[in-house]
């Protein structure tokens, strides 16, 4: 296994992870004020970067920068997809599986050699 390769993999999952956290985990708790929600999500999307930076670094060695982008998209709905169904309590419908394919097709397309 080519650890250039697989990192990047591991690395965005974990920083999405932080991010949807950042950007929507306030959602759960709409009586907190911003003045509070804003500096909490700042504090957990540090984390995010920190783990992001080093999979776009070590990625850029085997993937293109659409490759990296394309899978961080693909990776992030399917984080979402997962923590707005468990964690916000939100139900999927078949219109988002449909984006959500269509996204994957535009992920093929970005790995694909043509």
């Amino acid at each position: 296994m080519n650890w250039s390769a697989i990192a990047p993999i591991a690395l965005l999952i974990c920083s999405n992870v932080f991010m949807t956290f950042a950007w929507y985990g306030q959602l759960k708790f709409p009586g907190a004020s911003l003045w509070l929600v804003i500096p909490v999500s700042w504090g957990i999307a540090f984390f995010e970067y920190c783990l992001a930076v080093p999979a776009n670094r070590i990625g850029y060695t085997v993937y293109s920068a659409a490759q990296l982008k394309t899978m961080q998209e693909v990776i992030t709905l399917v984080i979402f997809a997962v923590f707005s169904t468990f964690y916000l309590g939100e139900a999927l419908k078949w219109n988002h599986l449909v984006a959500f394919g269509f996204l994957s097709m535009a992920a093929f397309f970005a790995f694909h050699k043509f």
